[in-house]
């Protein structure tokens, strides 16, 4: 093992920080009869109360973990307030501590592999240096279909790229989709989910002409200081790593730090919240490095997505609050015609809607930001596949099915840009 590790700083300077322990953490399922009892759920946010999934609509299961300190207090709430729940993970180290191990043993396996010349593989979660080595790579190899810039960089310096993808080199004869992913840090399968659908274009372009009837524009990684921090030290955080005046608790909520109403709703200005909006609107680098290449490319992005996880949702404005887009129409209808495919093909049902109505309102989102101010009338949220009753640990064997799945979907929305725009 010892010489394992040394081949992993070796090649990509990979420390084995030391991991906050979820030791005692416990994970209950609820279900919510009335939004009255949905706001209150809320205020356990500032006690420390973890929702994993979205807050979802009424009388759909959510998990939430709990803290040590509170396994007695908040399932006396959830009694006395007459909300269902039940004990799904008894503790969460455990859990963690196996995925550890796995993406240990996985990613020396790559590694070794790769040194001797062979590719890399879809069998772990990659970690930022090793996700830009891939991508300036694939850029390098293929320019005749890739080009890589640098969109920004991080808090802490690290580079946030955009890779361009065109088999016309971007002549402004086809629509473009835009993708970002991996805002909140701890949805390790959105990185993946967009890599592999970069994968898929660049290395076989003849078996995907509907994604190539499209120019693509993806930003894998859009929070890489948080990313990195949840492989090395925090597997559940969330937020960027930007420290707050006056306050010891690091990070913004990025996809409640859009300025499109910002602040509305569904947020918190607590900097210890995982929802903390931000001292300002775009006051985070790596929201500033999406919404400048949306600028850059807005005039002909046709549709905008944001990969997030959990929860098998295909989700679209307004997020801010219980309205409907006035293009709530189409916008449903093109989420249906998607979900219905994944469906048909891998038998997994996506479920699409507004998101304020569907789940719950939440300002400063980056799918409202792309329809408000760059007038996108195609931007949804994919909320990908969680991992069961662990959560954002989804089984690294499912990082391909999950992937797959979400390539099928993606290739319905090329073809409808392609044939509509």
């Amino acid at each position: 093992m010892r010489n394992v590790l040394v081949l992993l700083v070796a090649l990509f300077g990979y420390t084995m920080a030391s991991q906050v322990s979820y030791e005692g953490y416990q994970v209950v399922t609820i279900k919510v009869d009335d939004p009255l009892k949905l706001q209150l759920l809320f205020q356990w946010q500032e006690q420390g109360i973890d929702f994993w999934d979205n807050m979802n609509s009424i009388g759909r299961p959510m998990r939430v973990m709990m803290p040590p300190n509170l396994v007695d207090d908040f399932p006396a709430f959830l009694r006395e307030h007459e909300i269902s729940y039940e004990l799904t993970i008894r503790n969460v180290e455990p859990i963690l501590e196996a995925e550890r191990k796995v993406q240990m043993e996985r990613r020396a396996w790559s590694l070794m592999n790769r040194a001797s010349g062979r590719a890399s593989n879809f069998t772990y979660y990659w970690q930022t240096p090793e996700i830009n080595e891939y991508l300036r790579n694939l850029a390098a190899a293929h320019p005749n279909l890739v080009t890589l810039d640098l969109a920004g960089t991080s808090y802490q310096g690290r580079e946030i790229y955009v890779l361009r993808i065109s088999s016309t080199g971007f002549d402004g004869t086809k629509p473009k989709v835009f993708i970002d992913a991996t805002i909140h840090a701890r949805e390790w399968i959105a990185p993946m989910a967009a890599l592999y659908l970069i994968e898929q274009m660049v290395l076989h372009p003849d078996q995907y002409p509907d994604l190539l009837s499209c120019d693509w524009i993806i930003i894998p990684v859009a929070n890489p200081d948080g990313y990195q921090f949840s492989h090395d030290s925090n597997r559940m955080w969330r937020k960027t790593r930007s420290p707050n005046p006056g306050s010891t608790c690091i990070g913004t909520d990025g996809n409640r730090n859009y300025r499109y109403r910002w602040g509305f709703a569904g947020i918190s200005t607590n900097p210890c919240s995982d929802v903390f909006l931000g001292s300002a609107p775009h006051s985070e680098v790596e929201v500033q490095a999406v919404s400048n290449e949306l600028t850059k490319e807005a005039a002909g992005v046709k549709l905008y997505l944001s990969y997030h996880s959990f929860g098998d949702w295909l989700l679209f404005p307004w997020g801010y609050d219980r309205v409907y887009h006035d293009n709530h129409a189409q916008l449903q209808a093109l989420g249906d015609t998607v979900a219905d495919e994944i469906y048909r093909v891998h038998g997994r049902r996506y479920t699409v809607g507004n998101s304020a109505i569907l789940l719950y309102p939440a300002a400063g989102a980056s799918d409202d930001y792309a329809a408000a101010e760059h007038n996108i009338q195609l931007a949804y949220t994919v909320e990908l596949t969680g991992g069961g009753s662990t959560g954002f640990d989804l089984p690294p064997d499912m990082i391909l099915p999950v992937s797959i799945e979400n390539l099928t979907g993606m290739r319905v929305y090329a073809q409808y840009i392609a044939d509509n725009y």
